[in-house]
């Protein structure tokens, strides 16, 4: 009998196992979470046996899901080093990727990150451009980096070729026990008789400043600090209120140190785009490494939704 098996199959329940859920997976692999279920439900019709437990968590997988697990685990890494051979021998392999970075925060997740890319593209050049960047594309075009991360982008920006990342939630850090966490959300006119503790950016880099309190006319007293732990502690001692990516601050926040309070009913929602020259981009190292970031973020951050 002809077999269904391909190697999307292997590749899906390989990222079913990662994620644990399969909205996740269907994140990892891009594609919908009713494609995926689709998939999964042909083989399972196939072989006449659940993959997984659809209600287990953590995610249990059945006989048959742990036997193709273990045949993706032989074949996919081969698979995947082939195709970077054969990249490498139609491409090149060697370059020089400078990172420039906006985001003080950013350093948790790109770090792993870059860990990863040097194990897989170890005759690439990685590095970090010294120091926070207030204007990191302005770096491209400078030529002293070839990567930036950033929080927005411009559309109309010529020469560069921007790279979608995550999205994420961003909380408002106050002291436990502060009046303002009786309130269902918070509102731009909620900041105005607090002090604002921030990272000592411009206020465009300030996705609270810039997309709540600005247009309200708010401006609260300010102070800033180049350590989130310093920020922190500030909030906790009562001397103002700080807003900050949750994957940034859930470690403070679980062992309760401080207290997290949603902005808008919705939620203030962030962003991050790596953005390269446009010579780069159609380098396979870099759509490789483009790929560990989103990856690695969504396994480990919370909160965090692919773009």
């Amino acid at each position: 009998m002809q077999t269904p098996l391909e190697l999307r199959h292997l590749r899906t329940l390989a990222a079913l196992r990662e994620a644990g859920n399969l909205s996740r997976a269907a994140q990892l692999l891009n594609l919908t979470q009713s494609a995926l279920s689709h998939q999964l439900k042909g083989l399972e019709e196939h072989y006449g046996a659940e993959l997984f437990a659809r209600k287990s968590n953590p995610l249990v997988f059945g006989v048959a899901g742990q036997r193709l697990l273990k045949l993706a685990d032989q074949v996919l890494p081969q698979v995947d080093e082939a195709d970077r051979d054969v990249r490498r021998l139609v491409d090149g392999s060697a370059g020089q990727l400078r990172i420039a970075v906006e985001c003080h925060t950013c350093f948790d997740w790109l770090m792993p990150a870059m860990d990863a890319f040097r194990e897989r593209w170890p005759e690439v050049e990685l590095d970090i451009v010294s120091g926070f960047q207030a204007d990191p594309v302005g770096l491209l075009h400078q030529g002293r980096a070839e990567l930036a991360i950033v929080s927005d982008v411009d559309a109309e920006e010529a020469g560069v070729v921007v790279h979608p990342l995550f999205s994420f939630e961003i909380v408002a850090l106050l002291p436990k026990g502060h009046a303002l966490l009786t309130l269902p959300w918070l509102e731009a006119r909620d900041f105005a008789d607090h002090t604002l503790i921030t990272y000592p950016v411009p206020d465009d880099m300030l996705d609270l400043v810039r997309g709540v309190l600005r247009p309200a006319g708010i401006t609260p007293p300010r102070r800033t600090s180049e350590l989130t732990v310093a920020m922190l502690q500030l909030v906790a001692s009562g001397r103002g209120i700080a807003a900050l990516p949750l994957w940034a601050v859930e470690g403070y926040l679980a062992r309760g140190y401080v207290a997290r309070q949603r902005i808008g009913e919705g939620g203030l929602t962030g962003r991050l785009y790596a953005v390269s020259t446009g010579s780069l981009a159609a380098k396979p190292f870099l759509a490789d490494f483009v790929r560990i970031m989103r990856e690695t973020s969504l396994l480990n951050l919370a909160g965090v939704r692919l773009l």
